[in-house]
């Protein structure tokens, strides 16, 4: 299924001293069969690489793979987000909706993710994400288009289904994307950009839905102004998606033939790939067997489940403190404010201090305190600054996914286990996302008392499974060092990967050395099974990151 832009260039020249012996360890292999496709461009030998030249590739990559990544995602969150507005403007009244039936239509969304889960995975491995990518967004962007001309339950359940089916995909495909261009370090700050537009959506989503909401029309109501306004929005950005988007470095229509060989190169010291098309099951079964992956799930899953309370009930969560719909509308633009500042932080706080799993463990405790708010203190109007405080903290669970995605990310390794992992993310979040709305149920409004009863449980349980993976993750790390050692190799490996200026390495007349001398010749041949599509299980020097 490539297209055209996957045409692979001829492998380069290798020059004497560039050359690697074979590996004699456990996952080793000497042969480029099942290799990444960067091996076509860069084999097995060492690039030098200036700072300079590294700035240049990451401004480049910024200016239009990040670009996109954060454009895309800010629709798929604003489509996604505004139900909850629409439910403020008339929504279940006009549709006439009663019980349990908006929960439902809160949770088909992530159901039809869950269920789309294995297909995307293989998807991902497979489609071209130039082709992948715009076509998932037309596909959402129709499904809510279409929103605006339901009229009763099952037309909006129907049309949630496959706004969700086509939304599926794109998260798992956004952490495939981000670690295929981006160094491990970079990463968080990346992966905080695109997820940050959370916030930026919500405070879109209220604005607009604030202006429109006060439209005078005599055909279309409020809801099915502000859903048509949304959707269209997404399905006219397809044609840019596609004009703009690459599909990997090979490709790359912004990078030189010259910058291609040294933008894989900045990769190297990540030891989890540039991304290949073939799927390998031997990587599911891997990812199967995993306790880690077990941790990711139930970590994901009991984060969203907050998050979804605050995307489908946020706005009634207000309402219901008291406030008129245009003023619920008006307040939930600085929790949508908070959300992008908290990410941000949180990630800057990830990256800089290296440890993911003590900043997300500390950034849950604000989120359990507004819980605690929002169920002890009473609803009356004298405590409405208390009330919304408690609410606004509520913000701090946006900055946990993705440290949560960026921390899988920088511990995962082989296209395929990639994607796997992030399809079992997607499916833990979709399973959060179902949980969530249902806990909230429309006969304990406003206040909500049962459902922020759980929230308060599931957050504590969080906590809890945040420290169990980083315990695991040192564990890890001490199988690996304990197979260099059997392989011959020194214990502890220096994880260039995540140190924030790149460290290139330089021929010398008697071969490759490192810039760094303290690294000695030990490191010398480090890196040879970077490009092989080898799993972080597989490969002995890859470094689990906390």
């Amino acid at each position: 299924m490539d297209s055209p832009d996957d045409k692979q260039p001829t492998e380069v020249q290798h020059s004497e001293h560039s050359q690697l012996p074979g590996p004699s360890r456990r996952g080793g292999q000497s042969s480029s069969k099942g290799a990444d496709r960067a091996l076509a461009i860069i084999g097995h030998q060492k690039i030098e690489i200036s700072e300079e030249e590294n700035r240049r590739i990451l401004r480049k990559t910024d200016r239009v793979i990040l670009v996109i990544l954060v454009w895309v995602y800010f629709l798929q969150i604003l489509d996604k987000s505004v139900l909850g507005y629409g439910a403020t403007y008339g929504l279940k009244e006009d549709t006439n909706l009663s019980g349990g039936q908006y929960s439902l239509i809160g949770s088909i969304a992530p159901i039809a993710q869950l269920i789309w889960q294995p297909f995307s995975s293989y998807l991902i491995v497979k489609v071209p994400h130039r082709i992948l990518m715009p076509v998932l967004c037309l596909g959402w962007g129709i499904a809510q288009t279409s929103m605006a001309a339901c009229n009763d339950f099952s037309g909006l359940m129907a049309t949630r289904f496959f706004l969700g089916l086509f939304e599926g995909g794109c998260l798992p495909l956004f952490s495939v994307i981000t670690s295929q261009w981006y160094r491990r370090a970079e990463q968080p700050i990346r992966v905080a950009a695109w997820y940050g537009t959370n916030g930026a959506a919500t405070i879109f989503a209220a604005a607009i839905s604030y202006g429109l909401g006060r439209i005078e029309s005599k055909v279309l109501r409020e809801w099915q102004i502000i859903f048509l306004f949304v959707g269209l929005l997404t399905v006219i950005s397809v044609p840019f998606i596609y004009w703009k988007l690459d599909n990997d470095i090979l490709s790359a229509r912004f990078l030189t033939e010259e910058e291609k060989p040294k933008a894989i190169e900045r990769l190297r010291a990540n030891q989890t790939g540039t991304g290949n098309r073939e799927f390998k099951w031997k990587h599911v079964f891997e990812a199967a067997l995993e306790p880690k992956t077990y941790l990711w799930f139930g970590m994901t899953l009991l984060l969203n489940v907050g998050a979804s309370v605050t995307n489908t009930f946020g706005p009634l969560i207000i309402n219901g403190l008291g406030f008129d719909k245009y003023k619920t509308s008006l307040l939930n633009m600085p929790f949508g404010a908070l959300q992008t500042i908290l990410i941000l932080l949180a990630s800057f706080l990830a990256q800089r201090a290296k440890i993911k799993g003590a900043i997300l463990a500390v950034f849950m405790l604000p989120v359990l305190a507004g819980l605690i708010i929002l169920y002890c203190v009473p609803r009356e109007k004298s405590e409405q600054g208390a009330l919304l405080a408690g609410y606004y903290l509520l913000a701090f669970i946006f900055a946990g996914n993705p440290l949560i995605v960026s921390w899988i990310v920088g511990n995962t390794a082989g296209t395929t286990k990639k994607s796997i992992i992030m399809s079992v993310y997607n499916a833990a979040s979709s399973v959060g996302n179902i949980i969530g709305p249902i806990l909230f149920n429309d006969r304990d409004a406003p206040a909500y008392k049962p459902g922020l009863r759980s929230c308060l449980g599931v957050f504590s349980a969080l906590i809890g499974v945040i420290l169990i993976q980083w315990a695991n993750l040192i564990v890890l790390n001490k199988i690996q060092a304990k197979a260099r050692v059997r392989n011959g190799k020194e214990a502890v490996v220096i994880d260039r990967s995540m140190q924030n200026h790149y460290h290139t390495t330089r021929h010398h007349e008697n071969g490759l050395l490192q810039d760094d001398e303290e690294a000695g010749e030990s490191e010398d041949h480090l890196g040879q099974n970077a490009f092989l599509d080898l799993t972080d299980r597989e490969n002995d020097e890859f470094v689990y990151i906390y």
